[in-house]
């Protein structure tokens, strides 16, 4: 089993992490905002945070709200982690909606979740009135927040934070003292996939709690350190790591303005730590890289990394100082990366790493609360997702000649199940308490495991021989100009399929590339390169055929391509 690596105090619930945290770390900067002065900040402190919080607590009690359930959707922003929080850590059970979902399925989940109260911002304000006006949910308090005061019987979010002080003056405790039931669901999450396939996980404060030790003894961030909040909040994998791990740490977090102005926000905010998904980080270490290569200095950066790695195995570290203008051209600061959601390519991993910024993979679902496994400084392999986390167990189920076999794991921070849905929570743990993931992998003797792809995805050849997509469509990403790819099998007369790729080339730099823009002449020279991968693999694994485009593939909000979606575009 793997042992925590660093000392973290063990949180039975949320609430106690806010107030020992907060006692710690009071007078530290929680939330970074910009002024109209360029690097000057407006900062929130820990200190801060955990009053309004206390005060938007004390206000929802007050309201009639203890134990009810209540949604909240919106941006990433500052009232979003603050109305998750006052729910959660004394009012009663939060239901964090995807802010990109369209309005009729924002409105069937509302009814789903049963909630009776919601927090939302004024991008929202359309599909909130329609459901007031159909009057067919159990919402009583629609809460904005961006009202300065109650207007038409929409609640201010603004204005129940002052009324709770008010409410803290005249000593009223039910929630300063409110017990929390670490055992029973504080959270309940929304899986992706339409409203009629997505499934409600419920969590409880031990299973967030029990996955926050494990990522602190593994992980180490600092008061010290600055996140970039990128990917969105309703998702567990931003939601615990990017949100509550820096707040019971004393970190600070900054939002980013949008997916064109993360390089300007890592420089600005001076940021240290950003959790995200693999394509990001593979583009970002694309553009440092062609960047390197423009100013003509690339065989003098490999010549740099292979002093710099000569020199870690006697000990010495020399990377930032060595890439300095590379680390001045990100901000100055960052430290760390950490991907997940997705496979990250080896390539921008290791390359990373050799500049000075630790890259670590890690893996998890929504019903694990949701790291499984992460790479850290001790526990690192290069393709890996590191091993399991030190409170869980893992094993291979059924493995193949390959030794690849669905991955399971066991242990505190597995979900209570999905509500109202016995029939889907037995189909996923099992009687032994074993979560079912549905990726299959492989493990090596050391306890490093290796995701193969996503078991409902992989492709069987009449051969019996498995084709993992997402495996292939590393390969193909690789080539230069190339965005993104979706792997598929085109069914053949003969009951076999035919590998092919769908892929997406980046229109702004592959004329610069192939010398050409002209789709027949690049679909060709692409094609070319497909030949290559090819050699580099078993004939059965062979890509046959290629579709090219401009156009982004269908993804999900956390950058995960919509498999079937996208097969609907080329079958």
């Amino acid at each position: 089993m793997r042992e925590p690596i660093h000392k973290m105090p063990k949180y039975e619930n949320l609430k106690e992490m806010l107030e020992k945290s907060g006692e710690m770390y009071g007078d530290r900067p929680a939330y970074l905002f910009k002024t109209e002065e360029v690097g000057k900040f407006r900062e929130i402190t820990h200190k801060e945070f955990r009053e309004d919080i206390n005060c938007l607590g004390t206000a929802l009690i007050d309201l009639g709200l203890k134990d009810k359930r209540i949604a909240v959707i919106s941006e990433n922003r500052y009232e979003w982690g603050m109305a998750y929080l006052a729910v959660v850590a004394g009012t009663g059970i939060v239901v964090p909606l995807d802010k990109a979902l369209p309005d009729n399925e924002i409105e069937n989940l509302i009814l789903r979740s049963e909630v009776e109260a919601i927090f939302y911002s004024n991008k929202y304000d359309n599909i909130m009135n329609e459901v007031r006006t159909k009057n067919n949910s159990k919402v009583k308090y629609f809460i904005s927040m961006d009202l300065e005061k109650e207007t038409d019987g929409v609640y201010s979010q603004k204005e129940l934070i002052y009324k709770g002080k008010e409410l803290l003056a005249k000593e009223n405790r039910e929630f300063l003292d409110a017990k929390i039931d670490e055992e029973e669901m504080g959270i309940m999450l929304f899986t992706s996939g339409t409203t009629a396939m997505s499934k409600a996980v419920m969590l409880s404060h031990k299973n967030l709690c029990a996955n926050l030790f494990d990522i602190a003894s593994t992980i180490k961030v600092d008061e010290n350190d600055v996140f970039l909040s990128f990917l969105p909040l309703h998702h567990t994998f931003e939601c615990t790591t990017g949100f509550i791990y820096p707040v019971s740490k004393g970190s600070a977090i900054a939002f980013c303005e949008g997916i064109r102005h993360i390089a300007d926000n890592i420089k600005e905010y001076r940021v240290t730590v950003m959790v995200s998904v693999p394509i990001l980080f593979e583009s970002m270490y694309k553009k440092v890289m062609k960047n390197i290569e423009k100013k003509g200095k690339l065989e003098t950066v490999k010549k740099g990394i292979k002093i710099s790695q000569f020199l870690l195995k006697l000990g010495i570290d020399i990377r930032r100082k060595l890439f300095k203008e590379i680390h001045d051209n990100l901000g100055g600061r960052l430290r760390l990366f950490v991907a997940g959601g997705a496979a990250l390519d080896p390539e921008a991993e290791k390359g990373f790493n050799e500049l000075g910024v630790a890259m670590y993979q890690g893996y998890g679902l929504t019903e694990s609360s949701p790291v499984i496994a992460a790479e850290d400084d001790k526990y690192r392999r290069l393709g890996s997702i590191g091993k399991a986390f030190p409170s869980l167990d893992v094993k291979i189920a059924e493995p193949n000649e390959e030794g690849v076999g669905e991955l399971l794991a066991k242990g505190p921070s597995i979900m209570l199940g999905y509500y109202n849905n016995d029939e889907a929570t037995k189909e996923t743990i099992d009687e032994e308490g074993w979560l079912y993931t549905g990726d299959l992998a492989k493990m090596d003797p050391d306890g490093y495991i290796f995701i193969s792809g996503r078991k409902k995805f992989v492709i069987v050849l009449k051969n019996g021989k498995n084709i993992y997509p997402e495996e292939l469509e590393t390969l193909v990403n690789k080539i230069e100009g190339i965005k993104e790819s979706f792997v598929y099998g085109k069914p053949e007369d003969d009951g076999d399929y035919k590998i092919c790729a769908k892929i997406v080339y980046d229109k702004e730099i592959v004329e610069e590339i192939y010398g050409t823009s002209e789709e027949d002449k690049l679909k060709e020279l692409i094609w070319q390169e497909i030949k290559k991968v090819n050699k580099t693999m078993p004939a059965y694994k062979y890509i046959r055929e290629i579709t090219i485009t401009d156009k982004d593939l269908i993804k999900t909000t956390t950058q995960k391509i919509k498999r079937f979606e996208e097969i609907k575009t080329v079958l």
